[in-house]
């Protein structure tokens, strides 16, 4: 399962990522982590101390390798220059499964010991000095884009991604490609502005929804959020003393944290297994097709000098089960 954690800077939605990523090790689940935000704390959130999430290898700075290897055989594809961030599979690619080992995990992912079990995390990189006025951080979060397209993924294996904050994964067709987003609001009108525009793009995409409430101190302010969210208020989420001893540095055993907070990371579980029969293979490779089309003809044609729509293979579907991997 593909799940995302969305909102607006502040609001806490890599504190809850890094939450729900432990519920998961906890309960025994296989999970790679991504940490797509621009700004890199969903390792330090997992426990690293500076150095060590300092030093995790960034994806955008592996993404020639990335594309290398995903491009597989693809006659369609001439080289790994012409692969853009929505670059579909197509037969003869290479597919990534959340459990194997393949050269993208070694180059890119580090294992990560929770006292739940362990993690592969993976980050984008940070956007950096070097990088104002060439790049935008839609380029380093590519990389995180190619690696969904073409991942297959069962219903009790998890990759969770702390997204950019904002409404900035909508630049890109990003935002569907996973099975369930969670945004995370804060009980004020700023706090709810994110969940209005993604409600209005991902009802048009089919994309499953749910509000997790976070900071919330009293009844007022439950209230609030139903009268903004509506149905689509899963859980609410307050104060938490475990969490403030993790930024403190003060670790403590997962298991001792707060009953009511446990039980809000067993219902995002319980929404998240939920939307598993309403997955749609077909959907989803006909919306990847879309804005891969959508992509070639407003920047990546002129960017690469190729016709990226010979890249759509129009017999491939992306498959749980699908056909064997190219040698």
């Amino acid at each position: 399962m593909k799940i995302a954690f969305v909102g607006k800077g502040g609001s806490g939605k890599t504190t809850l990522s890094s939450l729900f990523i432990r519920h998961l090790a906890a309960h025994g689940a296989p999970v790679v982590a991504v940490d797509a935000d621009i700004n890199q704390h969903l390792g330090a959130a997992l426990g690293l101390d500076e150095e060590e999430a300092a030093t995790l290898p960034a994806m955008g700075a592996q993404l020639p390798l990335i594309k290398e290897y995903l491009r597989g055989s693809n006659p369609r594809i001439a080289s790994s220059d012409t692969m853009i961030k929505t670059t579909p599979p197509g037969e003869g690619s290479r597919l990534l499964r959340l459990q194997e080992d393949n050269p993208v995990y070694d180059a890119c992912a580090r294992n990560v010991a929770l006292d739940g079990g362990q993690i592969r995390l993976l980050a984008t990189g940070p956007f950096t000095e070097s990088d104002l006025g060439v790049a935008c951080y839609h380029s380093k979060t590519g990389a995180v884009e190619l690696c969904l397209n073409h991942l297959v993924d069962g219903r009790d294996e998890f990759m969770v991604v702390d997204m950019t904050a904002g409404s900035d994964s909508f630049a890109s067709g990003m935002f569907t490609r996973f099975d369930m987003t969670f945004l995370v609001a804060e009980p004020t009108r700023k706090g709810v502005s994110v969940y209005r525009q993604y409600k209005e793009y991902a009802r048009d995409f089919g994309v499953p929804l749910k509000v997790v409430g976070n900071k919330v101190q009293s009844e007022d302010d439950v209230d609030f959020l139903h009268q903004e969210a509506g149905e689509d208020l899963l859980v609410t989420v307050g104060h938490s003393d475990w969490v403030r001893a993790m930024e403190k540095g003060r670790t403590r055993p997962f298991a001792e944290l707060e009953e009511p907070n446990a039980r809000s990371l067993a219902a995002l579980h319980g929404a998240a297994d939920a939307v598993y029969g309403q997955r749609d293979w077909d959907r989803y490779t006909r919306q990847m097709v879309h804005f891969h089309l959508r992509n070639a003809e407003s920047w990546g044609n002129a960017k690469t000098g190729a016709d990226l729509a010979a890249q759509v293979d129009p017999s491939f579907v992306l498959r749980e089960e699908p056909a064997p991997q190219p040698a």
